[in-house]
């Protein structure tokens, strides 16, 4: 099958998302992630390239950048190239590191941008591995928090979506990033998708009982908790069934 043509940005803005060959991890160590920070800021000048987002999560990777003065590709290679020669002599290994071609979507304008950005921040929160964004070492959060990006990250151009003040667009850009979402954005399209039949399915296995969300509701909030927890980590269960399912608001869904 031949592959689907990449989408070209009008505005030069990409998602971007690798992942690692057979979901392996890419980030074993903490210098590992900072070997793969250092890269894309090695070539942000000669490939004049604005980058603003990040978030490294072991076994892949989501990007938001802004080509310049190369293609999306050719910027790509050299990021990808580089890594994976230094990657691949550290762990005494040859060959592929990254599944196939990288993935792309245009950003072409300023809403689905800060979406993209706030999707890109939320990941290590929706993953479970910290419970607050500003916790997790590996994304591009921090890097707004310093203002000045820390030379990696262009800060200025999504602050200013918020307020053309940067005192004042600080404290929006935390709050909007911080916000219950399920926004939905480039993934990988292995991941399964159910109808909301076999939900319902897999929610009376979970809770054993089901009568309209009644019983679930009335549980403790500690039980109803973990009972949440246990359906997110149903591959393939969305957090739209889950609210429509059992009634339970969807920031509750989140938090839980």
């Amino acid at each position: 099958m031949p592959r689907k043509a990449r989408q070209i940005s009008e505005s030069g803005i990409y998602h971007i998302i690798m992942r690692g060959i057979n979901k392996q991890l890419i980030f074993n160590e903490d210098e590992d992630s900072y070997r793969f920070l250092q890269t894309l800021k090695y070539y942000k000048d000669p490939s004049g390239y604005q980058l603003f987002a990040y978030c490294l999560m072991g076994n892949h990777i989501h990007l938001l950048l802004k080509v310049g003065a190369e293609p999306l590709q050719q910027v790509m290679r050299r990021i990808c190239g580089k890594y994976v020669y230094w990657y691949n002599q550290k762990y005494e290994r040859t060959g592929y590191l990254f599944q196939d071609r990288f993935k792309s979507e245009p950003v072409e304008d300023d809403r689905y941008f800060v979406t993209v950005l706030r999707y890109i921040h939320q990941n290590p929160l929706k993953a479970r591995i910290v419970d607050e964004i500003s916790k997790y070492r590996w994304s591009s959060f921090n890097d707004y928090l310093r203002w000045d990006g820390n030379g990696l990250v262009d800060t200025d151009f999504a602050l200013s979506i918020f307020n053309s003040n940067k005192e004042k667009a600080l404290p929006a850009f935390v709050a909007f990033n911080n916000q219950v979402t399920d926004d939905q954005c480039l993934e990988f399209e292995d991941k399964k998708k159910i109808t909301d039949k076999v939900a319902i399915e897999i929610f009376e296995q979970v809770l054993g009982i089901y009568n309209n969300g009644k019983e679930f509701q009335d549980l403790d909030k500690g039980e109803r908790n973990q009972i949440l927890n246990r359906l997110k980590d149903k591959e393939g269960l969305s957090i739209r069934q889950i609210e429509k399912i059992t009634g339970i608001n969807r920031g509750v869904v989140l938090k839980a």
